[in-house]
């Protein structure tokens, strides 16, 4: 179960026109990777609530030949005022929402959320689950004292059985340091717990219920890379992080034309007179005129234009970014239509109180 509903409001103005899971590093949805990656451990039968801008989840990946799954989707949405509105369940009650209608969590089930990227071994972590007949699993990773203010906090025994948990507490009051990563290994009995009909949160409705209860619900304490894209901040570190070279199993597309420096099909360079600093990727159908300096990490999107004499230093350009004559970019997300720093200060196209100018490729 990929959890996909979400509006994905923390990221914006990235998520504006489109899903959180689709916003993309090195040019592919982050959804596409989890996919993949449940792919490698035989995963194939998947199912993807959707809600906000659905069709252009629904439209990418269809039923999931292309990588070898099969994937459904269950939309969430309302009428109101003789329209249909996105409205998402909740993560649990669409879970329950998909169960009601069809008893598809008859096994054992995986769940994630469609916003981050991981490595996790699943083999083991399904081990221990089955090892410890655990109802409910949550999969989590041991933080620094300082970040625990960041996550959802688990507090559990020294069986690993859950006890509590801490949403975001202060570091002088947490009792743990094992944060919750959003993956879940669920038995179908758990949904029996949720109501139908209603919306229903798995983190601050369903978990409090099996800690009352004192079902088998444990918590794994795993190493492996989580990579969260819970604001624009995190967005713009991971792909750094990502351009560099740092993270397992995410290659650089197209052809390494100079050391560090990767192009697609159909680019302008003006070789002669530009100055690039790789590691650098120069999407299909970009053009690079005289004099200009980019200093890596940097990734230009497809149909790209960096005018005369511009700079662009540690920045991710979306899809048709131009930037102007001799402007200076850097440590930003940029699209046509607006600037994101790296803190996520947002500017927008037409705004006369900033410095930067840029606009759309295609003009």
């Amino acid at each position: 179960m990929i959890l996909a509903a979400g509006q994905g409001t923390r990221v914006r103005p990235l998520t504006k026109n489109m899903p959180k899971p689709m916003v993309p590093i090195l040019g592919k949805p982050v959804m596409e990777y989890i996919i993949e990656h449940l792919k490698r451990y035989g995963v194939t039968e998947i199912m993807v609530n959707v809600a906000f801008n659905h069709w252009k989840i629904e439209n990418y990946f269809g039923d999931g030949h292309r990588w070898g799954v099969k994937i459904g989707y269950s939309y969430e949405g309302a009428i109101e005022h003789g329209e249909i509105v996105p409205k998402p369940c909740g993560s649990a009650g669409g879970m329950k929402r998909i169960q009601d209608f069809s008893g598809f969590f008859d096994e054992t089930t995986i769940v994630l959320c469609g916003d981050a990227i991981i490595d996790l071994d699943i083999s083991a972590a399904l081990f221990e689950h089955k090892s410890k007949k655990a109802m409910a699993s949550v999969v989590t990773l041991e933080v620094p004292l300082d970040q625990v203010k960041n996550y959802g906090i688990v507090v559990s025994d020294k069986e690993g059985q859950i006890t509590s948990f801490q949403e975001k507490p202060a570091p002088e009051k947490a009792l743990s340091r094992l944060a919750s990563t959003g993956i879940y290994i669920f038995e179908p009995e758990i949904l029996e717990l949720v109501p139908s009909g209603q919306e229903f949160d798995i983190g601050s409705q369903l978990f409090p219920l099996l800690v009352e209860q004192k079902l088998p619900f444990y918590a794994q304490n795993r190493h492996f890379n989580w990579i969260d894209i819970g604001r624009v901040s995190d967005y713009w570190a991971v792909c750094l992080r990502v351009l560099r070279g740092e993270v397992a199993q995410m290659d650089m597309p197209g052809t390494e034309v100079r050391p560090g420096v990767w192009v697609g099909l159909n680019t302008r360079i003006d070789w002669d007179t530009v100055k690039i600093t790789g590691p650098v990727y120069i999407g299909s159908g970009s053009c690079i005129e005289s004099g200009v300096t980019i200093e890596g990490p940097a990734w230009l999107g497809n149909g790209c234009r960096l005018r005369k004499n511009s700079v662009l230093r540690s920045s991710v350009l979306f899809d048709y970014t131009r930037l102007s004559e001799s402007a200076v970019f850097e440590d930003v997300i940029a699209s046509p239509l607006y600037v994101v720093d790296k803190n996520g200060k947002t500017t927008y196209q037409g705004d006369e109180t900033t410095p930067l100018r840029w606009g759309d490729g295609r003009v």
